[in-house]
């Protein structure tokens, strides 16, 4: 990346040198006596915040850890988006269980009958007039977030620089089967109208463990959700991709989407906490927030420069609690030059999905307990599940 003479910043050909993209790490990360998950956690969230990528050369890096038989890619969001990116990785990767087949990506959208209804002919005013409505709103919010409106304070509430403050790293896991019975159990729902339920209970259970009783039932939380933008859903062919003249470009195509969820003290119905999301998450899906939010980014950055840009995207943050984007990942095993690979981030993958939570931990020093929360929230929700189907049979 190099700067122009009237201070602009773009990037430009270079050479590459390969030394100066891999790192090999030959010795055990940290606590010799800690778990391998643990240990690569505590590597990757000191990289987070502990040594930004030079940019006087091109803003990627592989580590290679060799006592945990791990690869870790570094990447700059500046040069492609999770979708582009992970499709580029993918297109690397071969099924373990078939090393000449590709791997196949699970959709994770609305079911054919659900869309196959909203598609009937007498709803179509009924669902104009209301997206209409709903994206004047939510625009409307979003900008009032992006300027001055922020969540109550609470006790994962970050501070001015928080960007800046050693991180920690925990994991959730969860089984996509669990996530499916849940699904099932609530009509017309999707695993992210689950997901999202299980965000909601899961923060309602850590708050309740941090500040007991000092919270008003009802509070909102606001989180901020990045949305693909590509009209095919899931992972891109990366030909088309890296075609200059498709349709389907390489790149960062997504749009940002207010994501309330609610503090409910114990006690309440876990089925509930998906049936609330999935009612917010179906009016944002109605609403053209996430397609404003990728116009005006591109106009502020045409217009006025990467500086206020830059500035509006990190006022809504600051004024959100939280931040969430998953990838769709693959549904078998997959190698990396035969070798099995390790999924990081949030992702499904191979019947499970893995939600990995980087927190200040001056603010929350215990993510493990959040991820625990948030298991356990999904857990709840099953048996639930579970007893309401076994109560209709």
């Amino acid at each position: 990346m190099v700067r122009d003479g009237h201070g602009r910043e773009h990037w430009r050909k270079t050479h590459i040198d390969i030394d100066r993209h891999i790192i090999i790490i030959d010795e055990p990360i940290g606590d010799s006596s800690a778990h391998d998950e643990e240990s690569l956690n505590d590597y990757v969230s000191d990289l987070a915040v502990s040594s930004p990528l030079n940019t006087d050369k091109p803003l990627w890096e592989v580590h290679l850890l060799r006592p945990y038989n791990c690869i870790l890619f570094r990447i700059h969001h500046a040069l492609g988006d999770g979708i582009s990116l992970m499709s580029m990785l993918l297109a690397c990767c071969r099924r373990a269980d078939d090393p000449d087949r590709r791997p196949t990506i699970e959709s994770v959208g609305a079911s054919k009958e659900r869309g196959e209804r909203e598609r009937r002919w007498n709803r179509v005013v009924e669902r104009g007039v209301k997206a209409v409505w709903l994206t004047v709103v939510f625009v409307v919010e979003f900008v009032m977030r992006s300027l001055w409106v922020r969540d109550r304070r609470t006790a994962v509430s970050g501070g001015a620089g928080v960007e800046l403050w050693p991180r920690k790293l925990a994991t959730a896991k969860f089984l996509l089967d669990d996530m499916k019975a849940v699904k099932n159990a609530v009509a017309d729902a999707t695993i992210n109208d689950v997901l999202f339920g299980v965000i909601s209970s899961g923060l309602s259970r850590y708050l309740d463990i941090r500040s007991p009783k000092a919270l008003q039932d009802g509070l909102q939380l606001t989180g901020l959700a990045m949305v693909n933008l590509r009209k095919q859903p899931g992972l891109q062919d990366l030909s088309k991709l890296m075609d200059g003249n498709s349709s389907v470009q390489w790149g960062n195509k997504f749009g940002m989407m207010l994501l309330p969820i609610y503090y409910h003290q114990g006690g309440a119905d876990p089925l509930q906490y998906v049936e609330r999301s999935k009612a917010m998450i179906d009016r944002k899906k109605l609403s053209l927030e996430a397609h404003f939010s990728y116009k005006i980014g591109n106009f502020v950055m045409s217009c006025f420069g990467a500086k206020l840009a830059s500035w509006l995207n990190y006022r809504i943050v600051c004024n959100t609690t939280f931040t969430i984007s998953n990838v769709i990942g693959p549904r078998e095993e997959i190698t990396v030059v035969g070798n099995p690979a390790i999924t990081m981030h949030m992702m499904s993958y191979a019947g499970r999905a893995d939600m990995q939570i980087m927190v200040a931990k001056d603010i929350i020093p215990d993510p493990e307990v959040v991820a625990k929360c948030f298991e356990d929230a999904l857990l709840d929700m099953k048996q639930a599940a579970e007893k309401a189907a076994a109560s209709k049979s």
